[in-house]
C-alpha cells in the first residue's frame, strides 16, 4: 500500500449501526507549520507602514493580527484536508457526511485535538465466493435488429426534396415568422420583435418538438401560404424574455419538403463503403454481436458478484442506507450541475419530490453497500493489491480521455487525495475478475428452473433434504435475497 500521512494519529472507537468516532490528534509541529504559512498568505495583503506591500513577516503579521485569529484561519483552511489524512489514517470507508467536532484551539507548543463521527462501510462476513454457479446468456443477434440498424442508415442518408403540395405530418416546412399586426385592442410588447422574428427555419411536423398550435396551423399549409397563431410560450422556456408570455405570430410557408429514403439495396452499401448489401448486413451483424458479447460479459460479472454478495453476512442499518442514497443523490446533482442542469430544473422536470427520489434510490444504495463491503472482504481475504504497473496505466488511461499528461493527472490525483482511491478501485475490479473467472458459467434456463424447485419459502428441492448454508453456496447461490 502507498504510504499515508504521518503527521496525524488517530484513534478508532466502534460504535452501533456501522459508525465510528475517529479522534483526531494534530501534532504542535504541523499545527505550527500551517500557522506560519498562513501568516505568510496573510502578509501579502497586509499593509505596514516601513514594509513594501507583500512583504510583512510572519511573525509581524501574528503579532498584529492576533496568534489566535491568524491559528482560527489556519484550521478553517486545512480542516477539510486534516479530514482526509485522518480517514486515510485510520484506514475506515467513510459513508454519509461526519459530524466533526472541534474543541477549543491549543495554545503555542500544544496539539490540535478534534473528532469525527461518521458510518462507514460495513464489514462482509464471506460465504462462498469461488465456484459459484452463475448464469450467461450467450450473445445473439436476430434480423430485426440488423434491419433497424440498416433502418437508422437509411435515415442518415435520406434526402429532403421539395413536395409541390400541402405539408403533412411527418414533412419538413421552411417558414419564416414575424410579430402579427396588432389587431383592434391587442398590445404587441416591441421589444420582443426581434425574438419572435426569424427566417429560413426548417421544422418538422409530427416531432413534437414545437410550441402547442404550431402543428395545427402548419398542417395541410401549401408553399405562399401564411397562417396567423396565437403562441404561449411555457414558463420554463429556453428564452427567458419569452418565457411565459403570448404572442400573435405571422407564420409564412415558403417550401414544403419530403424526407426521401434511399431503396436498400446493393447502391446504399456501396454508398456507405461495401460491396453489397450482404457485406454491410455482415458488418452490422459483427459489430452487434461484438457489443452483445460485452454486455454479455458486464452482466455475468454482476451476476458473479450478486452470488458471492448472496452468500456472504452484511448488516447494512437504515441510517447507512439512507447515508449512502444520499450520497448517490449528491452525486447525480453535481453531474447535472455539470450539464447545467439546476436541482430545481431536474426535480421540475421529473416530477418526483427529493424524498420520492431517494426512497427510490434506497435499494440500489443498500445493494452498492453490500458489494462493497464483499469486495473490500475479498481484497483482504485474498491480498489483492494492484501493481504500480497497473496503477501507471490506470493513470496513463485517465490521461488520455482527459488530454492530459500523465504526470499532470497523477499530480492532481495525489493532491486530491483521491490516488488511494484509485488504488481501491483497481484492487475491487481485480476481486470482481477473480469472482467472475472462477464463477461456473451455466444456462439461464437451468438457473430459472432451479429457483423454481428452491426458495427460502419451501427450504428445499421437492424431495430433497435441505441443503446447508455451504452446499447451498456450492450450488451457486441462485436465490439472492437483493434482487
Amino acid at each position: 500500500m502507498a504510504a499515508v500521512p504521518a503527521a496525524l494519529k488517530t484513534e478508532v472507537t466502534e460504535l452501533p449501526e456501522s459508525r465510528v468516532r475517529v479522534q483526531v490528534e494534530v501534532p504542535a509541529g504541523e499545527v505550527e507549520q500551517r500557522v506560519q504559512r498562513k501568516a505568510r498568505e496573510l502578509g501579502r495583503t497586509l499593509k505596514l507602514p516601513g514594509f513594501r506591500r507583500g512583504k510583512v513577516p510572519a511573525p509581524l503579521v501574528i503579532q498584529r493580527v492576533g496568534r489566535d485569529a491568524v491559528l482560527e484561519e489556519a484550521v478553517r483552511d486545512t480542516l477539510a484536508s486534516w479530514y482526509a489524512d485522518a480517514v486515510q489514517t485510520a484506514g475506515i470507508v467513510p459513508v454519509g457526511d461526519p459530524q466533526l467536532d472541534l474543541g477549543e484551539l491549543p495554545p503555542q507548543g500544544q496539539a490540535l485535538e478534534f473528532s469525527i463521527e461518521i458510518g462507514v462501510l460495513p464489514t462482509a462476513t464471506l460465504g462462498e465466493y469461488k465456484g459459484l454457479e452463475v448464469p450467461r446468456r450467450e450473445p445473439e443477434v436476430d434480423e430485426q435488429r440488423i434491419d433497424a440498424e440498416v433502418e437508422a442508415l437509411r435515415e442518415r442518408l435520406a434526402r429532403l426534396e421539395t413536395a409541390e403540395r400541402a405539408a403533412a405530418a411527418g414533412d419538413f416546412v421552411v417558414i419564416d415568422y414575424e410579430p402579427a399586426p396588432a389587431q383592434d385592442g391587442e398590445e404587441q410588447d416591441a421589444s420582443l420583435a426581434e425574438l419572435l422574428t426569424g427566417r429560413d427555419q426548417l421544422i418538422e411536423l409530427g416531432a413534437g418538438n414545437l410550441l402547442p398550435g404550431f402543428e395545427e396551423e402548419l398542417t395541410g399549409a401549401a408553399a405562399g401560404e401564411q397562417r396567423t397563431i396565437r403562441a404561449s410560450f411555457p414558463d420554463d422556456y429556453g428564452q427567458e424574455r419569452l418565457a411565459g408570455q403570448q404572442a400573435s405570430m405571422l407564420l409564412t410557408v415558403k417550401e414544403v419538403k419530403v424526407k426521401e429514403l434511399p431503396e436498400v439495396d446493393d447502391d446504399l452499401a456501396i454508398d456507405l463503403g461495401f460491396d453489397d448489401l450482404a457485406e454491410l448486413r455482415k458488418d452490422i451483424h459483427a459489430k452487434l454481436e461484438e457489443a452483445e458479447r460485452r454486455r454479455c460479459e458486464a452482466e455475468f460479472r454482476e451476476a458473479a458478484l450478486d452470488a458471492a454478495v448472496a452468500q456472504a453476512q452484511v448488516q447494512t442499518p437504515a441510517a447507512l442506507v439512507d447515508a449512502r442514497a444520499h450520497e448517490m443523490w449528491e452525486r447525480m446533482l453535481h453531474s447535472l450541475a455539470h450539464r447545467g442542469i439546476s436541482r430545481e430544473a431536474y426535480m421540475q422536470i421529473d416530477g418526483r419530490g427529493e424524498e420520492e427520489i431517494l426512497a427510490e434510490l434506497r435499494p440500489e444504495a443498500e445493494r452498492a453497500l453490500r458489494r462493497e463491503a464483499v469486495l473490500t472482504a475479498v481484497v483482504a481475504a485474498e491480498r489483492i493489491e494492484p501493481s504500480e504497473a497497473q496503477l501507471e496505466e490506470a493513470v496513463s488511461s485517465a490521461a488520455q480521455e482527459r488530454d492530459e499528461s500523465s504526470a499532470t493527472v497523477l499530480k492532481e490525483l495525489r493532491k486530491s487525495g483521491r490516488l488511494e482511491d484509485l488504488r481501491d478501485d483497481l484492487a475491487a475490479r481485480a476481486a470482481i475478475d477473480l469472482i467472475a473467472e472462477h464463477a461456473e458459467p451455466i444456462a439461464p434456463e437451468l438457473a430459472q428452473a432451479r429457483e423454481k424447485l428452491w426458495t427460502p419459502e419451501s427450504g428445499s428441492s421437492e424431495g430433497e433434504e435441505p441443503q446447508t448454508t455451504g452446499e447451498q453456496g456450492k450450488a451457486g447461490g441462485l436465490w439472492t435475497p437483493d434482487r
